[in-house]
Order: C-alpha cells, then sequence, then structure tokens
C-alpha cells in the first residue's frame, strides 16, 4: 500500500513508499502506556527473501534518516543514505541478502507519528501523539519482521540514534537477531547532548507558527524554529577539524567584514543552507517527539546501574555476536561510549569486536564512504 504525504511549509504532497498497519490484533502497548493499534509503518525492502527466511537484513536509521536508505528519496531526489553500503555487489549485497529499513515509530515519512490522523478528531495527533521510546520502535520494527515470517534476523545494523536501536534490539528480542553491529552510538544520551536537543526543541516551541502544535491545521509552519534546530543539531555531527577543513574563517565571496548582521562567514552560510533544506523534508512535531525518545534511552539506568546486566538474556543465543563501530573524530558519542559496551559485553562473554574507523568529518562519518568501515561490515556479516 502507497499513501501520500505532505511536507515543508508550503505543504507539498509526496508520494511515500510502502506501507503495512500492524498491531491489529494484538495492541501495542507503548513505554508511557498507551496502547495503538491499527497503526502504519512505511518502508522499504532490497534483494529476495531466501525461502527459509535467513538472510534478513534490518537496517536502523538515525535521528533524522528515513526508510530510503539505498534508493532515491521522494523529497530530495538525491541517492539514498547509505547507497553505497546496499545494493548489487556491493557491501551488504543484495543479491544474497534481504534488506528491510523501517520509518521509525514517530517518525514523518509515512509510519505512525504526530501527522497521522487520529481518528477521534479527524486532525493530525500534533502534540497530541503519545510519547515514545526507543524501546518502542523496536517494538514497532519486531511485529514488520513478523509480517515478513521472518524468526531470526541474520543481522541488524545502525549508526547513531539507529545504534541505539540495534542495541535495544539485543536487550528485548535476544533470539531474533544473530549478528548486531551498532556503529557511532552510546548505550545512552549524555547531559551535553539532551542539553542541545532542548535547545533544538525550545527553537521549534518557541515558533509563533508552531501553534501550540496545531500548525497544519492552521495552515502554518514554524520553519525558523525547525531550521534553527537543525543548525544547532548539526554542529555536533561535524568536529573541529572537519569545520577548520571545509571552512575556516572564510569569508562568503567578500575580502573584509561588512558589520552587519548578513551571514558574513562561509559556515554561516553553510547552517543556514542545511536548516533551510532540512523544513522541506522533516516535521518539526516528529523531531520534538524523537529527540526525546533518544533522550530517554538509557540502558545503564535500565539495569540499575549495571550496564552488563543488559546483555546477560543475549549471552545465552550462541549465534550472537557484536561488532561495535565508533569513529575516531566523533565527539557526539566518543569511542569511549563503544570501549563501555565492549567491556559490559565482554564480561557476559558475548563474541564481541570494536572497530574505531579513522575518519575526518566527525559523528557524520559513518555516512559518508570510507573503506574501513565497509571492509568491516563485509567482513563481519559474511563470516562463516
Amino acid at each position: 500500500m502507497k499513501v501520500k504525504s505532505c511536507f515543508g511549509p508550503n505543504f507539498k504532497e509526496y508520494e511515500i513508499g510502502e506501507i503495512v498497519f500492524l498491531g491489529k490484533k494484538h495492541p501495542l502497548k507503548l513505554s508511557c502506556g498507551v496502547k495503538i493499534s491499527n497503526f502504519p509503518i512505511a518502508y522499504q525492502t532490497y534483494g529476495t527473501l531466501n525461502e527459509d527466511r535467513s538472510n534478513a537484513i534490518l537496517i536502523c536509521h538515525a535521528l533524522t534518516g528515513d526508510q530510503y536508505v539505498a534508493s532515491t528519496h521522494p523529497i530530495t531526489q538525491k541517492n539514498g543514505w547509505w547507497d553505497f553500503m546496499i545494493g548489487e555487489n556491493k557491501t551488504i549485497d543484495t543479491k544474497k541478502y534481504f534488506v528491510i529499513c523501517s520509518n521509525i515509530l514517530g517518525g514523518c515519512m509515512g509510519s505512525f507519528g504526530p501527522k497521522t490522523i487520529d481518528e477521534k478528531t479527524s486532525k493530525p495527533y500534533g502534540i497530541n501523539f503519545p510519547v515514545i521510546t526507543i524501546q518502542d520502535m523496536v517494538h514497532a520494527q519486531n511485529l514488520l519482521i513478523e509480517h515478513f515470517g521472518i524468526k531470526k534476523l541474520h543481522a541488524v545494523i545502525g549508526g547513531s540514534t539507529g545504534g541505539m536501536q540495534v542495541l535495544a534490539w539485543s536487550t528485548l528480542y535476544p533470539t531474533k537477531v544473530k549478528l548486531l553491529i551498532p556503529i557511532a552510538t552510546s548505550y545512552r544520551h549524555s547531559p551535553q547532548n539532551i542539553a542541545f536537543h532542548e535547545v533544538g526543541r525550545q527553537a521549534i516551541m518557541a515558533d509563533s507558527n508552531w501553534c501550540e502544535g496545531d500548525y497544519i491545521d492552521q495552515k502554518k509552519f514554524p520553519v525558523r524554529g525547525l531550521s534553527l534546530a537543525r543548525m544547532t543539531a548539526h554542529i555536533t555531527y561535524l568536529c573541529e577539524s572537519a569545520l577548520q577543513r571545509k571552512f575556516g574563517r572564510d569569508l562568503n565571496n567578500k575580502n573584509s567584514f561588512s558589520f552587519n548582521f548578513d551571514c558574513e562567514f562561509q559556515i554561516e552560510n553553510y547552517l543556514h543552507h542545511q536548516g533551510s533544506r532540512f523544513v522541506e523534508r522533516f516535521d518539526p512535531n516528529s523531531y520534538l517527539f524523537i529527540t526525546k525518545a533518544v533522550d530517554y534511552f538509557d540502558l545503564e539506568g535500565d539495569y540499575l546501574g549495571n550496564l552488563s546486566n543488559a546483555f546477560i538474556e543475549f549471552s545465552k543465543n550462541k549465534e550472537g555476536k557484536f561488532c561495535l563501530i565508533s569513529c575516531l573524530d566523533d565527539w557526539l558519542f566518543p569511542t569511549q561510549e563503544s570501549k563501555k559496551i565492549t567491556k559490559a559485553l565482554s564480561s557476559c562473554s558475548i563474541n564481541t569486536s570494536s572497530v574505531v574507523i579513522s575518519s575526518n568529518n566527525g559523528h557524520d562519518s559513518f555516512l559518508i564512504e570510507n573503506e574501513m568501515l565497509k571492509n568491516t561490515i563485509h567482513g563481519f556479516i559474511n563470516q562463516n
């Protein structure tokens, strides 16, 4: 089934890919206590599911990513965000594997989220959408996997927020996945990261066009607020060396200061460009709910301060293996976060590999083609 959805301040409609309605027989109970049923999850698949349904790989997208991991995005018309990684004869070879990527719960690319119409009011849920968690996202993904009749996934792979989903898979469904590859992620969101998210949320909610979350019905759109949220977040996706290399203190097509508040530096222009592009493809309320879900994520806290306890059940999965990948210059989720997870897994006698990727683009390095990254993933998923 395919549907259309509107995006951006002009509410332009685009056709969204495949959608399935889940939780029809058994409602999904969210962490907040709300039960949802017959809710949509949008997804894309690549390759063919084999006869015994053992070749499926689930890809979990990052905070503002989507299901278009290896196909043309309907809004931006750009290649998928991991197009270099997935496809025939690529790192994750779709001649061998059946790849699934779904838009997360709370997303805005067709899955159940704030833009979904509430049958009780005939209006979008907006700010009345139930508060969600990373665990809720994974429970929804599991229902999608069951929809395909898959008993056990060959691998679950994801970076950043997607990496948190990978970790949650190991705790929630320890017997339903063979290989886990969390990339550029952590077992919890740090106070500094929560602070950046809160600044972004407040920017959206302070925009008068947010209309208390009712902007779709009011035919308005918090362009400035959402753009500022994206600009703030994007700073954390880069690193000092990348900023220096790309922009330094270079000015925009001028040789001297103009002594006003225009975008004079190239880095200012770059951030404004990122903000303006973002508002065309993302929903402000979705940004609020998804960032809050990430802030709530804390595997160590869930297990009373003992991270190792989170992986005890997975340790009973005799086929279960982990490969943790971090990026050398990632300050959003630095390598020590990955090392702590590695230590916790090793203490449970789980077969664990840990790789630090040489990178020069900060947190976003996992989204940029890198031979070391590709070779690590290829070797891990194709081991005997």
